[in-house]
């Protein structure tokens, strides 16, 4: 028996790990990418020599186990955030910044020896390079007798098995499906939020960690903002340094200069001219990236039906799956969730055709 034919919307952690999962198993699949580039929502940026920046998903915890053991299995390592002993904490614009003890932490977060982009790289290199089709926007999904063709921008595929990993919102939105899913599942995906879809993540570049001093920090919790969180960002040898955390998403329409001004403002509250020896500054606006968000019409809270039952589901006579960081159970839109993910629609494929 030929194994299945099988295509994968989507270059990011979900679709590469489950690639990944059939490569062992002897199945070459198909991924479709609308970027020129593998990652999805992870995305680590470096210049040359310089500190990688990540400017997508980038923290992990002890709890999620299915991310661990897939960085296990590919000899990745991961080390602590680093906090230190203090913060500067802003509770209100009236006052000034204070630096303040932190408490001892139990449930310490993790980053990714080499930069998230180390584990998607990792996961394409077991991959033969003709598998992953970059700058293939996918326009349509039909489903015909025990085929689904997918239509992209440039060229039509076809498949016995279809699996998107797009934010389950953008994929109702953007992507054309024929025969039209049931009622109860579009439903969920018009309310599903899109994890990451409204933040705004900013990253500073020095030669020294001048932060790393009693009376300073690495970390910043501030309710004046616009930054309200910011950390130590060096990489996992400790010899090249970067600050990094989050901006406010209401400035996504604001201009990149704009943001870069703001930030060096609020910054030099804590560590006066210093933070103006940075030697580049990286930002990604989500909202701006159209392969990941699409503006919502309704107000959706923050994991809306993340991880929902409907994402359990196969349909389109049972050869079409909607996988990706929003649907997993565990740690639905973390990393962990789009590892999750892959994992369950690779138990979920007809073991037969798998030749398991």
């Amino acid at each position: 028996m030929n194994p299945p034919r099988i295509g994968i919307i989507g270059a990011g952690l979900t679709g590469l790990t489950l690639a990944y999962l059939l490569q062992k198993q002897g199945i070459a699949a198909t991924i479709l990418e609308a970027r020129d580039r593998i990652g999805g929502r992870i995305h680590t940026v470096a210049q040359n020599d310089s500190t990688p920046i990540e400017m997508g998903a980038t923290w992990l915890g002890k709890q999620h186990t299915h991310l661990l053991q897939l960085l296990k299995e590919l000899e990745i390592g991961i080390f602590e955030q680093q906090l230190g002993r203090t913060a500067f904490y802003e509770p209100m614009s009236i006052n000034p910044p204070q630096l303040v003890q932190l408490p001892p932490n139990s449930e310490p977060s993790y980053r990714i020896q080499g930069g998230s982009s180390r584990l998607i790289q990792t996961l394409a290199n077991s991959l033969k390079d003709e598998q992953v089709q970059l700058n293939q926007v996918v326009q349509s999904i039909v489903q015909k007798d025990q085929q689904v063709a997918i239509t992209t921008d440039k060229s039509t595929y076809t498949f016995d098995y279809v699996i998107s990993t797009l934010p389950p919102f953008l994929l109702a939105q953007k992507i054309d499906i024929q025969p039209t899913l049931p009622t109860a599942c579009t439903e969920v995906m018009n309310e599903t939020h899109t994890w990451m879809g409204n933040s705004i993540k900013i990253g500073f570049r020095f030669k020294k960690p001048f932060w790393r001093t009693p009376d300073s920090s690495g970390t910043i919790f501030s309710n004046v903002g616009p930054i309200p969180e910011f950390y130590d960002h060096a990489n996992f040898e400790d010899n090249q340094y970067a600050l990094k955390g989050f901006f406010n998403g209401a400035y996504a329409p604001a201009t990149r200069e704009e943001r870069l001004r703001l930030a060096l403002i609020q910054l030099r509250k804590y560590y006066g001219t210093k933070v103006d020896t940075y030697t580049s500054y990286e930002e990604v606006v989500w909202a701006n990236e159209p392969y990941t968000f699409e503006s919502y019409g309704t107000p959706i809270l923050p994991h809306q039906n993340n991880g929902h039952s409907v994402y359990r589901q196969a349909y389109l006579n049972e050869r079409f799956f909607i996988a990706g960081a929003e649907t997993g159970i565990a740690s639905p839109g973390y990393m962990n969730g789009a590892v999750e993910s892959a994992y369950f629609v690779f138990g979920e494929l007809p073991l037969r055709l798998l030749n398991l």
